[in-house]
């Protein structure tokens, strides 16, 4: 042993020459090695193995074999192993800090994958058929005179005053498909909503979606089980009563039975046929985050929705825009040329079947990205999305900075460990590897971990965008996507907090560090990093507290507001007669029977039902003309909807003679209705405050009549004002209580779907069964669809504001953790630097209050700099966000000075303890070491 340590006293010699450090540092580098070789000998390994892996660990110069193997690029997997050996005991030996960045990583790791799983579903992902980038959305733009005037579909600003929409009308879609050249064959497709299906002898009530015969042949699907719906099967409603279900339904319905082949189901009272079931994966052509339950052949139309334009059924009706269109592009074609063609194939096609007036114009044909459906999620959630991305963004950037700020407090005490390894003849970037390893072994047990987290939460956020009476339908794949987020953002991560610890490690001075004590130059330029860093946490802290704050102060307005009608113990269910068996006025005759049933229900203190239920996010407006007032021109109902002109509409429901007692809304003049107001009796109706004062301004309305159309003759139908109700907010909170009308439904031509209403003291799950045997005993095929509460279906238009406020409010309490462990560990380490400093000052007469208070005042102006920043850069990104604002400016000084102060706050609570330590200092201990 004596032999070896000669020899090595000899290379050790060489070494200190060679990198100009005084022959006195050969016994503390020697103690360096001895005492590292001591530890892995005590691990197993022998004397002679032990002190050559102490001289690999601390960069010694290879020996000739380890030359030899770098020669054949070898010598980098043994490096890199052994970074990786050494960053695994360092890491063990403080278990403290591992956990604490770990868990922090893991969570906002955990949370960024979280959101981009849920962003990528909805804003990226695309149809799951072969090459779905090919398809073609057909849509059309119009302004306020196109002839367009019935649509049942989606609409869109366009820009200026045009307006876009998707849908076309049967004979239109006919012609189109016969006079395209330009892409591939036409298919059309129409999500219907929910039908009434009975499945051995059990109703419920599912999504159904009508395709052409053509649609699986176009988008290249076949049927995992069965055969696909053809062009024969589209021919007439006769032939096609056939169905093709979901692999969902199939699974949850039919337990995976192969013979559900052949099966019948009833559809809206009518018999079909199961003959396929879709492949996993297969949502259709409407959309990509959730599939309709059945699949039916568009023949079946008047089957299932009878005649909804004025003349004829919706498969010959011209006056009706209701098919959605998509077709592949043809290669070789540009889209523009396409376009252009199909253009003057739609206007040849709307001439050939409308009548065109001169003031009409023709639409505007447009091909746009068809991969993604209708893509309405994106319309919808694209924004709330794209900020829940920012948020979670700096959450992640709050934890490297947090992680970098401790990092580089453990840099300074293992300074003299780095200058042993560069006085060893480590290079500099032998050190920056080793310090960026352990940084990326962190953030790999983070994101690991993060990754769990995330698999373990991913049905939380669809959870929280689904009503809590229907099934989740947003499914959230965990695929290699997903992971490949998880593992970039991982090594991002590692990079970015290890940067400033591995450049900080590398700028120590070997003879300043060796011969010095704790006051080296290196430290106190750490030290400022260090205080640059959490005044960085400091502000994104800021940041992320006042969106929590505007958020939080949102739902909290919004769940303040008065909704003007009783809103306990009411529950609320749809009911939705097949026109096929119901045609009007059957469907009012049904309703009437079913409200007298469930009026003598045991616990039903009172029924009604409406068409358009309240804050339900549902609305229906129509012409509101007023006796004696100057008639308006053909079409103006129309175009005033269009434009959204309120001066001649008014939103209207149809609801029961009781509507008015049991919602508890009150009638502030004239009467409500009462049982002399029957179907053969005058028409009446009862309207709110705003349209009083809206279309009668300093007038009494009680008497008056109007019409919903704008033309006035013999067969005007007129409606008589009764009474005067209190304001109530119509489809949301949001917006302020507009002018609106009830009337009546059974002194209406039809009915069609209602919502009912009951008012009850028992809970829900104990009366609906009861309500659900009275409805059975009249017609066995009507389920109840989506039961809930009244405060139920409020809670679900605040949705949004919900999973924002909870979130953000979740993002900002870790934030404030995060901020308060940074605070804690920068304060800590100045004080540890300080020591001999403090003292002195206490050897001096300083008071151990006056040096709490040094110490304070240091931590409350690091924190007073970073909400200075915060506050700045909270003033410029909330503008983004004022639209999802309700009842405050994103300027509210209120949430401002709120996170203000808790910041502020919590910077004094982290600082105190390294404060109260500093103040505890002994005068002779602090000295004893100088």
């Amino acid at each position: 042993m004596s032999a070896r340590l000669s020899r090595l006293k000899s290379w050790l010699r060489s070494i200190t020459h060679r990198n100009r450090v005084e022959a006195q540092m050969e016994d503390e580098i020697l103690f360096h090695l001895e005492a590292r070789a001591a530890d892995l000998t005590q691990q197993g390994l022998s004397s002679r193995e032990a002190m050559r892996q102490a001289r690999i660990e601390f960069g010694a110069i290879p020996t000739h074999k380890d030359a030899m193997r770098h020669s054949l690029n070898l010598r980098w997997w043994d490096d890199l192993w052994a970074d990786l050996r050494y960053a695994a005991r360092t890491l063990r030996k403080s278990p403290g800090f591992t956990a604490i960045a770990v868990i922090s990583l893991a969570l906002a790791i955990g949370a960024n994958t979280t959101i981009f799983s849920v962003a990528n579903e909805i804003l990226y992902e695309r149809l799951g058929v072969p090459q779905p980038e090919q398809l073609q959305l057909l849509t059309v733009t119009g302004d306020k005179n196109v002839i367009v005037h019935d649509t049942w579909g989606n609409w869109e600003p366009a820009g200026g005053e045009r307006t876009r929409f998707d849908s076309f009308s049967y004979p239109v879609y006919q012609q189109l498909r016969k006079n395209n050249q330009v892409l591939d064959d036409i298919f059309a497709f129409k999500d219907i909503g929910r039908a009434n299906v009975t499945i051995d002898g059990l109703a419920e009530a599912l999504q159904v979606e009508l395709v052409s015969g053509n649609l699986y042949q176009q988008m290249d699907v076949r049927p995992a089980l069965g055969r696909a719906i053809l062009p024969s099967d589209d021919s007439t409603p006769s032939t096609g009563a056939v169905a093709i279900i979901s692999d969902g339904l199939w699974r949850r319905d039919f337990g995976s039975s192969p013979s559900v082949i052949g099966k019948s189901i009833s559809v809206n009272m009518t018999p079909v046929t199961i003959i396929g079931v879709n492949p996993r994966g297969f949502t259709g052509a409407q959309s990509v985050q959730s599939s309709p339950d059945i699949f039916m052949p568009l023949s079946m139309i008047p089957l299932l929705k009878g005649s909804m334009g004025e003349t004829g059924t919706l498969l010959s009706s011209p006056d009706l825009a209701w098919v959605q269109l998509m077709a592949r592009s043809k290669p070789g074609i540009p889209i523009e040329q396409a376009r252009a063609s199909l253009d003057v194939a739609l206007a040849a096609a709307i001439r050939g079947t409308l009548t065109v007036d001169k003031d009409d114009t023709m639409p505007r044909l447009e091909l746009q990205d068809g991969s993604r459906g209708l893509n309405s999620a994106t319309r919808q959630f694209g924004k709330p999305l794209h900020v829940l991305l920012a948020l979670v963004g700096f959450v992640l950037l709050l934890a490297c900075a947090n992680i970098a700020n401790l990092m580089l407090a453990r840099a300074s005490a293992r300074q003299r460990e780095m200058s042993v390894r560069l006085a060893l003849g480590a290079s500099r970037w032998r050190i920056l590897r080793q310090v960026l390893t352990e940084s990326l072994l962190l953030s790999t047990l983070g994101g690991i971990l993060g990754l769990v987290f995330s698999y373990l939460g991913r049905t939380v956020l669809p959870k929280l965008v689904s009503d809590s009476w229907e099934r989740v339908e947003l499914n959230v794949p965990f695929n290699w996507k997903v992971c490949a987020f998880t593992a970039a953002i991982t090594i991002l991560t590692g990079i970015l907090f290890g940067l400033a610890p591995a450049w900080a490690a590398t700028r120590a001075e070997v003879s300043t560090a060796l011969k010095e004590g704790n006051n080296a130059a290196t430290r106190r330029r750490k030290g400022f990093t260090g205080k640059a860093i959490v005044a960085f946490q400091v502000a994104l802290s800021t940041l992320l507290v006042v969106g929590a704050a505007l958020f939080l102060r949102t739902l909290f307005n919004l769940n303040s507001i008065n909704p003007g009608f009783r809103t306990d113990h009411l529950v609320l269910f749809h009911i939705n007669p097949p026109s096929l068996r119901y045609v009007a006025p059957k469907d009012i005759a049904l309703h009437r029977q079913i409200e007298q049933a469930l009026a003598t229900v045991p616990g039903v203190d009172g029924v009604t039902l409406t068409r358009i239920p309240l804050l339900a996010g549902d609305m229906m407006n129509s012409g509101f003309s007023v006796e004696g007032a100057a008639p308006n021109a053909k079409d103006a109902t129309f175009k005033a909807i269009l434009t959204h002109d309120q001066g001649n509409t008014a939103m209207m429901a149809g609801v029961g003679t009781s509507f008015f007692p049991v919602m508890g809304l009150p009638i502030v003049a004239g009467r409500g209705f009462n049982s002399q107001d029957t179907e053969t009796s005058r028409r009446v109706s009862v309207i709110n405050r705003a349209l009083a004062k809206q279309f009668f301004p300093n007038t009494d309305p009680i008497g008056k009549r109007f019409s919903f159309s704008a033309i006035h003759d013999e067969k005007t139908q007129w409606f008589e004002i009764i009474g005067i109700c209190a304001d109530t907010p119509f489809a949301n909170l949001r917006d302020q209580p507009p002018a609106l009308h009830f009337d009546l439904y059974h002194q209406q031509t039809s009915a069609g779907g209602m919502t009912y209403a009951i008012r009850t003291q028992m809970k829900p799950e104990a009366i609906v069964p009861s309500l659900r045997a009275a409805i059975q005993k009249i017609d066995r095929d009507l389920p109840l669809i989506d039961v809930r509460t009244q405060q139920q279906q409020i809670d679900a238009i605040t949705q949004q504001e919900r999973i924002f406020a909870s979130l953000s409010a979740g993002f900002g309490l870790l934030a404030l953790a995060l901020a308060c462990v940074g605070i804690y560990g920068i304060m800590a380490y100045t004080v540890s630097q300080r020591t001999n400093e403090i003292g002195i000052r206490l050897a001096l007469g300083a008071h151990r209050q006056q040096v709490r208070a040094m110490v304070l005042r240091q931590a409350t102006r690091l924190a007073i700099f970073g909400v200075i920043i915060g506050v700045t850069a909270s003033l410029a990104l909330s503008r983004l966000v004022k639209s999802m604002l309700y009842g405050l400016q994103p300027t509210d000084p209120i949430s401002i000075i709120g996170a203000a102060t808790l910041l502020l706050a919590v910077a004094l609570i982290a600082s105190w303890i390294p404060a109260l330590r500093a103040s505890r200092v002994e005068p002779m201990e602090a000295l004893r070491h100088e």
